[in-house]
């Protein structure tokens, strides 16, 4: 019954990593990759590490799955595929990694599990798969593969929100930004008052560069009421001297 459950979540998990990176459509992809990990986790009950088959399926097809999923919805608009403009030597080259991955991998799966066909396998020990067991292995012996593991899930999550952003068509092309819609108009403005400044007398000048001083100084004591008060002076006046003229500054 065990070889039989063993093929089953085999057969389940190679389908699933293969569904992940075969499915064009990001969501799919997702939903993918939660049946392989799901598959795995059957695949550790066989090894009698119920702590860890329950981890698998509790945070990583739960918890980060869920992250996931909020990344691809966020990206959205992924239904022509993740596939981007390729050359033909990054085709070749990707091609090569794939076979000299695939040719690692090979040998050591033959290396370590054909000499193993004549035998029961490794004994089972007390405490094998326990958190304790767990807690120290990660803390011990694969502590630095434990937190560069953590390190490469942060770094696709942020990686896949940075070329989302990248990509053309993300934002409603209706959409008008509020800074772009304002430039033409405040920069006309600033254009105004400068051009009408520079026609008054010096005293003008120097009125409005004393209510500037008030401001910055009024900022730079740390009195937010006053500066506020400036800066609510220095607007009125400017108003009046653009469109009364300078005799109705500071009534």
């Amino acid at each position: 019954m065990s070889e039989v459950f063993f093929f089953f979540a085999a057969i389940g998990a190679v389908a699933g990593a293969a569904g992940t990176v075969m499915l064009r459509d990001a969501f799919y992809s997702v939903l993918s990759l939660v049946c392989h990990l799901i598959f795995l986790a059957m695949l550790f009950l066989l090894l009698r590490a119920e702590f860890v088959a329950a981890a698998q399926v509790i945070v990583y097809a739960g918890a980060v799955m869920v992250l996931y999923v909020f990344v691809v919805g966020y990206v959205g608009g992924m239904e022509a595929g993740l596939t981007g403009p390729a050359g033909r030597g990054l085709r070749i080259v990707s091609v090569l990694f794939a076979f000299a991955l695939f040719a690692e991998l090979a040998i050591a799966l033959i290396g370590t599990g054909v000499g193993a066909l004549d035998t029961e396998g490794a004994p089972y020990k007390a405490g094998f798969g326990e958190p304790a067991t767990v807690g120290r292995l990660f803390l011990t012996d694969y502590l630095v593969a434990f937190e560069v593991a953590s390190l490469l899930l942060l770094v696709a999550a942020v990686g896949a929100v940075i070329l989302a952003r990248r990509r053309s068509g993300l934002a409603d092309p209706r959409e008008i930004s509020v800074m772009e819609a304002m430039r033409t108009p405040i920069e006309f403005t600033i254009d105004l008052a400068r051009s009408l400044s520079m026609r008054r007398p010096m005293d003008h000048l120097l009125t409005v560069q004393a209510e500037h001083v008030a401001i910055f100084e009024a900022i730079e004591r740390g009195e937010p009421e006053e500066a506020r008060s400036a800066m609510r002076r220095h607007v009125e006046n400017s108003c009046h001297r653009v469109f009364e003229g300078p005799g109705m500054a500071g009534r």
